[in-house]
């Protein structure tokens, strides 16, 4: 009786397989278990050490700029916004916060005259989100410390190096309207926006401040005097101008005057009297200068004449 062997107890040789065919991969697979098994090993612990560098997160209020290593650069065409962003290893993506940022600096500056001044400024700012390729290549990372905040403070010191400290002390509005102006121009030509710049605080020096209180007090005294000066000068000048006002009115009066004006002045006001309600007149005969001689009514027998 013949042995009868099926096809998987022969032996297969790579040259009877069809190369690329199931059974060539198969046959390869099988017989380059371990070294398949190596290299995927070592696969999975290059994406694990080098995760950080392929799978980069850009963040809520972030953007990134790309540097490609083999490439050319930094690539200025294009933000790459939040989310999930992958990236070749040797490439990196640097990640910029775009939200608005805030730092408080002392400044000392010097008035014109030489004297130092403590300012303290309430700095606002953030980079403009369009031009992070700009910003990331010509500045970098740390921006502020290299282009806001020298920014900021070198218009404080050329603005209020102007002034003298008196000046400083009362046109403070003025100088920090000119300030704020001036470095948010400034800023803006290096790719960041400020957003807000408040001068809190002008300290001059003690002395000075003293001697500027006591000047302006005194200037208020001497203004106080001024005003009393002033307002006695026109009160002298309203009562000379009473004073003619009356004196002529005399002068019409007197001219126009006759005694048979005052006799009639005289009657008329003696019959007002006779027709009052709550007085009862008693006109007898005539008195001096013709008027009626009129009795009061409250019991008195001594007669009161009009004209007296």
């Amino acid at each position: 009786m013949s042995e009868i062997k099926t096809e998987s107890d022969q032996q297969t040789s790579p040259e009877d397989l069809k190369p690329g065919s199931l059974s060539w991969f198969n046959y390869h697979v099988r017989s380059n278990k371990k070294g398949i098994i190596i290299a995927l090993l070592a696969f999975l612990f290059v994406v694990v050490l080098f995760a950080d560098r392929i799978v980069i997160f850009v963040n809520a209020g972030e953007g990134g700029v790309l540097f490609k290593r083999f490439g050319n650069g930094t690539v200025l065409e294009r933000v790459y916004g939040e989310g999930i962003h992958y990236i070749l290893p040797w490439d990196e993506m640097a990640i910029y916060n775009v939200r608005i940022q805030h730092q408080k600096r002392e400044i000392e500056v010097l008035s014109s005259n030489g004297l130092k001044i403590q300012v303290t400024a309430s700095i606002r700012y953030r980079p403009i989100y369009g031009n992070l390729p700009d910003l990331h290549q010509q500045v970098g990372p740390d921006y502020a410390e290299r282009v806001v905040f020298p920014e900021v403070e070198a218009v404080i010191r050329q603005i209020f190096g102007q002034y003298l400290p008196e000046d400083i002390y009362s046109s403070q509005k003025f100088i920090i309207q000119n300030t704020v102006q001036n470095a948010i121009f400034e800023v803006s030509e290096r790719f960041v926006e400020l957003d807000e710049l408040l001068i809190t605080r002008i300290q001059l020096p003690e002395l000075i401040v003293d001697a500027i209180e006591q000047k302006l007090e005194k200037e208020q005294v001497a203004l106080g005097y001024q005003f009393r000066i002033d307002s006695e000068i026109l009160e002298a000048e309203r009562k000379r101008i009473e004073a003619e006002g009356i004196r002529d009115f005399q002068n019409i009066i007197s001219e126009g005057i006759t005694e048979n004006y005052l006799r009639f002045r005289g009657i008329e006001a003696t019959l007002k009297l006779s027709e009052s309600n709550n007085a009862k007149v008693v006109v007898i005969g005539s008195g001096r200068d013709g008027l009626p001689i009129i009795l009061d009514g409250t019991g008195s027998d001594t007669p009161r004449l009009l004209a007296e």
